[in-house]
């Protein structure tokens, strides 16, 4: 199994890329195959209606990218809250990626804040990204709060009460996010999704 999870911050060496860094590394514990992309490193253009029309351009940027996402079995959507908002390069991403990548596969949101907040960006891109992408978001979620102060600390047993807690949380999310890569690929399997008569949402 292949599970992608895509850092939205801007920011370079962010804490987002660091929740990213400790989940793909328990994955790996798991034995599971993560795949990172840091949207601060990628650095996309804003969307145009180039990638509709297969402008070479885009073919170059976002075609790696495309198959990447489409070899993975599930996804991790990791955003800082900034003014209670999702990233502008998640959204960016989002109108990139398509059904032909994300499409009937698991989606876990993880939402990092650097204080006791973080709830804004679930509500936002469980609304606003899943309509012509087809992801399927799980009903679980996380929220990292005072992300400075936890999943630093390498050995388990110094770990405050805080920490401990929110790293099973996330080991807790992410066997769930496996078990539903495995269920939904029946649904990619059955005959019944069709993209191309309908390939945007309503």
């Amino acid at each position: 199994m292949k599970l992608a999870i895509i850092s939205g911050s801007h920011r370079q060496k962010s804490q987002s890329r660091k929740v990213a860094d400790f989940m793909a590394e328990r994955m790996i514990q798991m034995e599971v195959k993560p795949w990172v992309l840091d949207l601060a490193e990628a650095n996309f253009p804003f969307w145009d209606e180039g990638v509709w029309s297969g402008e070479e351009k885009w073919k170059k940027i976002w075609s790696p990218v495309a198959q990447e996402l489409s070899s993975c079995d599930g996804f991790v959507v990791i955003s800082p809250e900034w003014s209670g908002m999702a990233t502008p390069a998640l959204k960016n991403f989002f109108l990139l990626a398509s059904s032909r990548e994300l499409g009937h596969k698991p989606g876990l949101i993880t939402t990092v804040s650097s204080g006791i907040g973080g709830s804004f960006p679930i509500n936002e891109i469980r609304t606003s990204s899943y309509k012509n992408t087809r992801i399927c978001y799980l009903p679980e979620h996380l929220v990292i709060r005072n992300v400075e102060k936890v999943l630093n600390i390498v050995h388990d047993t110094d770990v405050t009460p805080e920490d401990q807690y929110i790293r099973g949380r996330i080991d807790y999310a992410l066997r769930l996010l496996m078990e539903y890569a495995k269920a939904l690929k029946s649904v990619r399997a059955s005959g019944v999704v069709d993209h191309k008569a309908y390939p945007n949402g309503m």
